[in-house]
């Protein structure tokens, strides 16, 4: 069930100098020279909010871990001199003291806090009473309660100019992204807070420059209210995270060719033809939903033939004759192969979460 948080639209509170809406800048705030060249270069190709990483909350110690209060001093003359804005990741209530201290425009939770209820609740008391933008990522685990949960808290606390960031999910096994995007869960954010801004982070979500563009262009496709995206005037000798910064030049050749999409279907002229696909597309679904109810009456069927033969629900070998089936079937029509995979893989779940449950219906035989 959805419901709106008392926000503020974006546009109330971040200026889109460009479109879309990037932030920009190095993922640490290494040197003088480094932050205020990188700064200047973005600036110089039309982004004027920044992002630099103060403190840097490394996995494991021994690593460069951010310099702290003397990066603020750096970022408030950068602030003054070029006359930017900039936001910061904040752990703690002293990390918020210093950066309101400094002026910083725009805080940040990072997804290692999210995760805390009790790290964003500390957060949410120090930012009483304040009018600071506050961004929330999601947590380092696909959770979208504890990502809702963070976004609640800190709205509740009086911060009205709220939004999240998408910055992708730790997961165990191979994949070609750093963190794993499950865009469905950016989207069930969405679908659950209506009017809150979502901003994607590819950098993190592909942990290298090469799949950027796309990753960027898929979340504008999707609806994303902007980007954040780190940019270093020379990334391969970065301090941190080398692999997934880009040089301002590159950044400016991305924003020039990114797409943007119109999400605004008012008094659009395509409006009764789209209604009337989408009237198809109920049809259809209908048709859909009466096709599982009658699968399932014939899974319950099998429930109980497996109950009266004490056969176990899983069986290997059926499965994969259905997956290798299923899927041939599908390739005939031109489906993508991952798409019926999963779907698959959920509707063998269900069946199998029906038939325990037949299984499972007995009376106890046995007092305790």
């Amino acid at each position: 069930m959805s419901k709106k948080l008392n926000i503020d639209p974006i546009n109330n509170w971040i200026k889109k100098d460009n479109d879309p809406l990037i932030i920009s800048g190095p993922c640490s705030a290494e040197t003088y020279d480094q932050l205020y060249e990188t700064c200047k270069q973005l600036k110089s190709h039309g982004i004027n909010l920044m992002r630099a990483g103060v403190w840097k909350p490394r996995t494991r110690p021994g690593t460069f871990e951010g310099n702290g209060e003397e990066a603020l001093k750096w970022i408030s003359d950068i602030k003054k001199e070029l006359g930017v804005q900039f936001a910061v990741e904040v752990a703690n209530t002293n990390h918020i003291e210093l950066s309101l201290k400094y002026g910083i425009d725009i805080l940040w939770i990072g997804a290692r806090t999210t995760v805390n209820p009790f790290s964003v609740q500390e957060i949410a008391d120090s930012v009483k009473g304040t009018d600071t933008p506050i961004l929330v990522k999601n947590p380092i685990n696909p959770d979208l309660s504890l990502w809702m949960g963070a976004l609640e808290r800190i709205n509740k606390a009086g911060i009205k100019k709220l939004g999240a960031i998408h910055r992708g999910f730790s997961m165990t096994g191979s994949s070609k992204y750093r963190y794993v995007p499950l865009w469905k869960i950016a989207i069930d954010l969405k679908s659950n807070l209506p009017n809150l801004p979502v901003i994607c982070d590819p950098s993190h979500i592909c942990g290298n420059r090469e799949m950027i563009f796309e990753t960027s262009q898929k979340a504008l496709d999707l609806g994303y209210d902007g980007l954040i995206i780190e940019s270093h005037i020379d990334p391969d000798n970065a301090w941190s995270d080398a692999k997934q910064q880009v040089t301002p030049e590159v950044l400016s050749k991305m924003k020039s060719d990114l797409k943007t999409k119109n999400s605004n279907e008012e008094d659009k002229s395509y409006n009764h033809l789209l209604n009337e696909i989408r009237e198809s597309i109920d049809d259809v679904d209908k048709e859909i939903i009466d096709v599982i109810s009658k699968r399932i009456e014939l899974v319950e069927k099998i429930g109980e033939f497996k109950k009266e033969q004490d056969l176990t629900t899983f069986q290997v070998d059926r499965w994969n004759e259905i997956f290798k089936s299923r899927l041939d079937w599908a390739l005939e029509k031109g489906l993508d192969k991952d798409f019926i995979e999963d779907l698959y893989k959920v509707i063998h779940l269900g069946s199998i979460n029906v038939q325990n449950k037949i299984i499972n219906k007995k009376k106890a035989n046995f007092k305790i």
